[in-house]
């Protein structure tokens, strides 16, 4: 493959860009390679603006679960789009969002629209400490809930990548309101409870951890975590912009049937669209101005093309009977794959899998389970087999600390063929 476009489309980038990306895990900095341009896409492929080909298992990381442009949602977006792009003002697609999310959300009976999962997770630990009259939270080594100042501790996703865990300028004083916990380690959580209880307002966490890799909840973690904070009257957060429809049409929360009192959201109900929402109780999301204390606003918040566009996903996967079994029967075939071959090819790792959503990690760990086992994985193997899987046509996520996304979109025979160019590439390893 020839990459002479995008090579010089990234040196321009460089001069007026920093980095030369909107989003530094783009920069393609750990895989030791530059970024690929992308022109164009449609169902499960890409192209690059080279007019190179790739089947697509980023998924813009992750919302665009049906592939991308799908005829459904682009007509939504058309037809909302003939109407007006913003308004800055109520409209009747967000009562419609919030009527789907409510619906098929087991813990939301309230939800409000914001324009990022960022911003979702933001407010939402904004809306604990007023609620609670707390000031501390509890996040997770690795767990990864956007870039707000709270989150940047041994934060997840880009921060792991390009070796950030911590950022400057995050201040002091926000940095010892954030308090670490490790992953699937309740005793862990129990121990700063056990000090500062009476000062945390809530644990957030991300059901399946999804940005130190794919990390799998154990048995117990999640229902722990739901006891702790029942038991000291801190709040319960679960991070879905990752998993939120995309596990179950309830999310992470319907999956493994533990219930928190807010969800954050992103992704999926956009339908390829920037949104995000947050939502739980009504006697906790009735907090929120106007009617409550706790202030938030957000001019684009409920923009009329991201709702329709979520509307229009929303009721896919609603209506689409198969969805989640078919999801699941794709990826559970491609992690059969990949196992089978990685014995063959004699090279060591394993897989993390969790419905649709999967990484290979390759290490010599018999398990990973958690951020300082996901921490020994060998980077610089994964930018060897990123670069032959590139050039075979296949887009994976340019980290080792990433989500593979199966979408609707993949065919039986997309899975089988990347199947056998993962035997090559790891043959070539």
């Amino acid at each position: 493959m020839q990459f002479t476009k995008s090579i010089e489309a990234f040196k321009k980038a460089q001069e007026i860009i920093p980095g030369g990306v909107n989003s530094p895990v783009r920069a393609f900095k750990s895989v030791k390679m530059n970024p690929v341009f992308i022109s164009k896409a449609k169902g499960a492929y890409i192209t690059d603006i080279d007019g190179n080909v790739y089947l697509d298992f980023v998924a813009s990381w992750g919302p665009l679960i049906f592939g991308h442009a799908h005829d459904t949602i682009l007509a939504a977006i058309n037809e909302a789009a003939q109407k007006g792009t913003s308004f800055g003002a109520p409209n009747e697609y967000e009562t419609e969002m919030a009527e789907l999310i409510v619906d098929m959300v087991p813990s939301i009976q309230k939800v409000r629209m914001v324009n990022s999962g960022t911003e979702a997770t933001m407010s939402a630990i904004r809306l604990a400490r007023g609620y609670t009259k707390r000031e501390c939270i509890v996040k997770f080594a690795g767990n990864y809930h956007g870039h707000g100042d709270s989150f940047l501790i041994k934060a997840g996703s880009g921060a792991i990548t390009l070796g950030l865990p911590d950022s400057p300028g995050v201040t002091s004083s926000t940095a010892m309101d954030t308090l670490t916990a490790e992953y699937n380690n309740l005793n862990s959580v129990k121990a700063l409870f056990q000090e500062r209880g009476k000062e945390i307002a809530a644990i957030i966490v991300e059901p399946v951890a999804g940005n130190m890799g794919v990390v799998v909840p154990s048995k117990d973690f999640l229902q722990g975590l739901r006891d702790i904070c029942t038991q000291y009257g801190a709040l319960l957060i679960f991070d879905e912009v990752i998993t939120g429809f995309r596990l179950a049409k309830g999310g992470a929360q319907e999956y493994f049937n533990v219930m928190p009192d807010l969800t954050t959201l992103g992704k999926i109900i956009g339908g390829g669209l920037p949104v995000g929402a947050y939502g739980g109780s009504k006697e906790i999301m009735d907090m929120l101005a106007p009617i409550g204390p706790v202030y938030q606003a957000g001019t684009l918040s409920g923009n009329p093309l991201a709702m329709a566009a979520g509307i229009a996903m929303l009721k896919l996967i609603r209506n689409t009977t198969d969805f989640h079994s078919e999801l699941e029967r794709k990826a559970a075939k491609l992690e059969k794959g990949i196992l089978n071959n990685l014995k063959e090819a004699g090279v060591n790792g394993l897989i993390n899998r969790v419905g649709s959503m999967m990484t290979l990690f390759f290490t010599n760990e018999k398990q990973i389970t958690s951020y300082d086992e996901a921490m020994k994985s060998d980077a610089d193997r994964y930018a060897k087999y990123f670069k032959l899987s590139l050039e075979n046509g296949i887009y994976l996520a340019p980290s080792q600390y990433e989500c593979l996304f199966i979408s609707y979109a993949h065919t039986d025979k997309e899975i089988e063929d990347v199947i056998a160019k993962n035997l090559e590439a790891l043959k070539n390893l």
